[in-house]
């Protein structure tokens, strides 16, 4: 899609994007800031201060019934029933040939109601997939269009929103949320959820309320140093810190065994794909994801080659980057099980030329 087309959405913060001089470019069928003052900026900002992203661009699903966690139990690969109300889960939804629909985010609201966070770029693949398989007693609605996201990143985070809500954002664990007025809209979700490792919140606000909370945030944070952040620092933050991205790392040809989400597996219970997944932990897999760390110089990007120390060829690298925080080329690729073990040396096809690297163990960044 090029920055021509005119059929692309638009978030309920679009015009502040435009206002604050944001490079932007089209992204999962929207119009999204990629940066503002610069990737590294604002990298280093949400490290060491906060930062605001906005990321509307996410989905939304409602589910709700008698049936919804046994609908939820079929569909995802994690164990929904160990959720209790205002917890939140990482999960996969698993395909039915050993692949990845979508990576997601479960909320139990209460003991019948769930809210699922998708991805923008598989919302209508993850929409039809999960309406495909509810034969249940449980409803979907997709509220994609009616909440604006904004994700408050960073280590100065509870400080600049405390002031904001009445609710207990420092007695907020990790993985939990809870709803109320914050910035004097109502019916806000607050999540200690993210997607960057410097710790912080996920703001759900209604799309009327989206600008006023976006403005309250940034006043409150002004004597922390926030800056607004991109997608290009959304990128560089969580591949420091390992996490998979769908179409990059994780897709519908790799298994969650594989991609090292064997913790998000569950088989104490039935779920699509669960036997053949199953039977895969147990024969073991033949390639697996790994982290490394370029020992020359030179940067990694998605699709180059990874070789052994013979010259070759082994797999391929996903996600890389010069990462800000470490200052290191770092990256992540799925390697043969013979190469994946911590410390082995490995060689990336950059150009006519191998470089040096070393597998290691993400995160890459540790604070």
């Amino acid at each position: 899609m090029d920055s021509t087309t005119t059929d692309l959405k638009r978030t309920p913060l679009h015009d502040v994007h435009v206002a604050l001089g944001a490079k932007m470019v089209p992204f999962a069928g929207f119009e999204m800031p990629v940066q503002y003052t610069g990737v590294t900026d604002e990298h280093i900002c949400v490290r060491e201060k906060v930062g605001v992203f906005d990321v509307s661009h996410m989905g939304e699903f409602h589910v709700k019934g008698p049936e919804a966690l046994d609908l939820l139990q079929f569909v995802t690969s994690n164990d929904v029933s160990k959720l209790v109300n205002g917890k939140v889960q990482y999960s996969c939804l698993p395909n039915a040939t050993g692949g990845i629909v979508d990576d997601l985010l479960v909320y139990r609201i209460q003991e019948d109601e769930y809210l699922l966070v998708v991805n923008a770029s598989n919302l209508e693949k993850d929409w039809n997939w999960i309406n495909s398989h509810n034969t249940f007693d449980a409803k979907l609605t997709n509220l994609s269009d009616d909440y604006a996201l904004l994700a408050v990143q960073g280590p100065k985070t509870v400080e600049t929103l405390n002031a904001l809500t009445e609710l207990d954002l420092e007695g907020m664990e990790y993985y939990t949320f809870a709803m109320g007025s914050f910035a004097n809209v109502p019916d806000v979700i607050v999540s200690a959820t993210g997607y960057t490792g410097a710790g912080g919140f996920e703001l759900y606000v209604p799309n009327k309320g989206a600008a006023e909370v976006w403005k309250a945030v940034m006043e409150a944070g002004q004597e922390f140093g926030i800056q607004p952040a991109g997608l290009a620092s959304r990128d560089t933050l969580r591949l420091e810190m390992g996490f998979c991205l769908y179409g990059n790392d994780i897709n519908d040809t790799t298994s969650p065994l594989e991609a090292g989400l064997g913790w998000i597996t569950k088989f104490t219970k039935n779920f699509i794909n669960s036997e053949a997944l199953k039977k895969q932990k147990e024969e073991g897999v033949t390639k697996k994801l790994v982290g490394f760390e370029l020992l020359e110089r030179g940067i990694p990007r998605h699709g180059y080659v990874i070789v052994d120390s013979e010259g070759n060829e082994i797999g391929e690298v996903t996600s890389g980057t010069m990462s800000p925080s470490t200052g290191k080329a770092i990256g992540m690729g799925y390697v043969t099980k013979a190469n994946a073990a911590k410390e082995t040396e490995i060689g990336i096809q950059i150009r006519n030329k191998v470089i040096k690297a070393v597998v290691v163990r993400p995160p890459f960044y540790k604070a």
